[in-house]
């Protein structure tokens, strides 16, 4: 079609514009965006948020004179079966609801495609009669009534039946149209930057969830029919066994963008009451290569961290629960460092991120390559900068702190609540005082926050409020103003979009090192940070709400020990 040319709008599309609900432009561009896209247009306006689902369907009845229809108020049990063939259910998106006599009542989402509703009477050779219902609850009892799944783009999956076989090949020929909505999944869930997929399997429904931006949401509901395939699907790609149900399994996968960038996924299986509950972590190693500004570290609290990655032993202890950013923080300054001349090794449980020029090592407890013989096989390789995943035992902590006394750096984690809790952790795991402040030169504590999106807006909060939140009289001088979520498209109405750090970074000084040595408290170490302006996880993120980057009710709800 020539650019010049208009495209030509029809059917509920006019009587959109008609009503001033469209102008003509965006009508034109839906019209045609349907067309290149291969898709309905009706689920093309709703794609463009332009108008809702229940509004549309409000309209569209009005406007063409049929009643509207809730479908969840419908037991889908009555629906009647065999009446219409289900491929032209699903292609031409219709639903028969009731037969009585020689009447059928169809359900569609656009009355005005009246070629349908003449296909239908003579597929049926029946009188029909429609009824209007909103577009997504529609799709929805299609695929259940079908038994199929009917994907974003825009294929037709129906499953066959639900036997397996443990034969790639046959796999690949039996689970044809499972490839591409997993495809999509996956896609999709790159694009949004989310963290982790879950594929969970219940008595009668299976979902399928995305964390983002450490939230977890529901983004489809496939047919429970399909769990075993998808779940057999996701073994296959991560080489675990699809024979064995039993117990869990851990794998890993990769999944090609492009010829230049490839995205890797850790996957595990648990054993649920109604199948195997899968969990995708997306490991993408361009998060370690956006720098230390993107991380969220104040300017101090960057030259702190900076001076001890660039000191040539000792060791760096990063704390924080499972989500915090840990191993991206790790690998942020494990890139700085990775030099032609620098010889660098990691060791975790799995390897996560992959790095060119670091010498990475997964550990294996079967062939009994666990973190502290990896680590003793790492002194025998020349090592400068050593990088233990997590110390988990007293083995593994001595190890790591004989290497940092001995001209190493030494990078690892701990799950703690704060720094100064770290040292008391290492203490209860039987490291001596001693070993501990010689060894230790920073401890940098840290939790993800979610990042306020542009459609934020000014928020009114008492100085009562802010006082009790841990903000000094001076700083309420009203040079600033803390910012709510609002919520737009952008963020997909949340108010928020994208993560950043908030960090207490805690270098080992010398008055800190007496007090190790004297077997003091955590509470005594952080009385003497403080002391020494090491700003804890609050004061971070207070720091944060000044900046108009997150919310008060963020950090209060994320700060909150």
């Amino acid at each position: 079609m020539s650019a010049h040319t208009p495209t030509p709008v029809t059917g509920l599309a006019r009587a959109l514009v008609n009503h001033q609900w469209l102008t003509r432009d965006e009508a034109e561009l839906l019209v045609q965006q349907a067309i290149d896209e291969e898709e309905r247009l009706i689920a093309r306006i709703i794609k463009s948020k332009k108008i809702d689902s229940a509004k549309l369907a409000q309209f569209a009845a009005s406007e063409f004179g049929y009643p509207c229809l809730d479908l969840n108020a419908i037991d889908p049990s009555i629906f009647p079966k065999g009446i219409l063939d289900t491929k032209l259910m699903r292609a031409r998106h219709v639903l028969p609801i009731r037969k009585n006599n020689n009447r059928l009542l169809v359900a569609v989402s656009d009355p005005s495609n009246l070629k349908t509703i003449d296909e239908l009477k003579f597929q049926t050779n029946l009188a029909v009669d429609i009824v209007v219902v909103e577009d997504d609850k529609l799709d929805k009892s299609i695929q259940l009534v079908t038994g199929g799944l009917i994907n974003a783009l825009g294929q037709d999956t129906a499953p066959e039946d639900d036997t397996n076989s443990g034969d790639d090949e046959a796999l690949e020929a039996d689970d044809a149209p499972i490839i591409p909505y997993l495809q999509k999944i996956l896609m999709n869930a790159i694009k949004d930057k989310v963290s982790d997929i879950h594929f969970e399997p219940y008595e009668k429904f299976y979902r399928i969830r995305y964390r983002q931006d450490g939230q977890l949401h529901i983004i489809d509901q496939p047919p429970l029919s399909i769990r075993e395939k998808l779940t057999s699907r996701i073994k296959v790609l991560s080489n675990l066994d699809i024979s064995e149900k039993r117990v869990p399994q851990d794998g890993r996968m990769k999944l090609n963008i492009d010829k230049n960038r490839a995205i890797d996924f850790r996957v595990s299986t648990l054993p649920t009451l109604y199948g195997e509950k899968v969990v995708m972590r997306i490991l993408d190693s361009t998060s370690a290569q956006l720098g230390i500004d993107a991380l969220g570290y104040e300017d101090h609290q960057k030259k702190l961290l900076m001076d001890a990655i660039h000191r040539p032993h000792g060791m760096i202890l990063v704390t924080g629960p499972t989500g915090s950013g840990k191993t991206v923080s790790l690998y942020t300054c494990l890139n700085i460092l990775n030099q032609p001349g620098t010889n660098i090794s990691t060791v975790e449980d799995p390897a996560e991120i992959n790095l060119p020029g670091i010498n990475q090592v997964t550990v294996n407890d079967k062939a009994g390559l666990n973190f502290a013989s990896a680590l003793k096989s790492f002194l025998r390789q020349d090592p400068d900068v050593i990088m233990v995943g997590e110390i988990r035992d007293m083995e593994t902590a001595e190890i790591s702190i004989k290497a940092a006394q001995t001209g190493h750096l030494v990078f690892s984690t701990l799950h703690t609540n704060d720094a100064p809790a770290t040292v008391t952790r290492l203490i209860n795991m039987g490291i001596a005082p001693f070993n501990i402040a010689s060894s230790v030169i920073l401890i940098v504590a840290q939790r993800l926050t979610r990042r306020l999106c542009n459609c934020k807006r000014p928020q009114d909060v008492p100085k009562e409020v802010l006082l009790q939140a841990g903000y000094r009289e001076e700083e309420l001088d009203g040079s600033w103003q803390p910012f709510e979520a609002v919520g737009c498209d952008a963020c997909k109405n949340s108010g928020y979009k994208g993560r950043v750090g908030i960090y207490q970074v805690m270098p080992i000084t010398e008055a800190l090192t007496r007090i190790i040595m004297n077997n003091g408290t955590s509470i005594d170490i952080s009385d003497q940070a403080r002391r020494e302006g090491v700003d804890d996880l609050r004061r971070s993120g207070l720091n944060k709400v000044k900046r108009g980057l997150t919310s008060l009710s963020e950090i209060e709800s994320l700060t909150n020990e």
